[in-house]
């Protein structure tokens, strides 16, 4: 008999109920802080640059990609399909934004964002006791 140790089994429970194979492997990202920004670079193969949209709202940093389905060619007779078209979405809490601040770049299939952070002022006040 073979045994699965807990921790894996719940961790495929919840990978295949969550997400597809699809949706596990679309948008992988790096988040990391350097030199007082914030950087994030997304994997989105396959698509174009116009395909993709970022968007800011109260605080959520959001990536869309979105590519609609090829025309059906009748003269195509399909074996196998496995390219997907769809919609993929990513979102990021990081707090207040200076949305206008934000720079993107797209390459070779990798989105690379840089989102300044926002200086943080000392809002600490001590009260005297009379």
């Amino acid at each position: 008999m073979n045994i699965i140790p807990r921790k894996y089994y719940l961790d495929d429970f919840f990978d295949s109920f969550l997400a597809s194979t699809d949706e596990k492997n679309a948008m992988k990202c790096d988040i990391y802080e350097k030199g007082g920004d914030y950087h994030i670079e997304m994997d989105i193969p396959g698509f174009d640059k116009k395909d993709i949209s970022i968007e800011t709202d109260n605080g959520y940093l959001t990536v869309t990609a979105e590519k609609k389905d090829e025309v059906n060619d009748e003269e195509k007779n399909y074996i196998r399909r496995e390219r997907t078209y769809g919609k993929y979405q990513r979102s990021f809490y990081l707090g207040d934004l200076e949305s206008d601040k934000i720079k993107a770049e797209f390459k070779d299939g990798m989105l690379k964002l840089t989102v300044p952070k926002k200086e943080v002022v000392e809002t600490k006040k001590t009260i005297e006791i009379e």
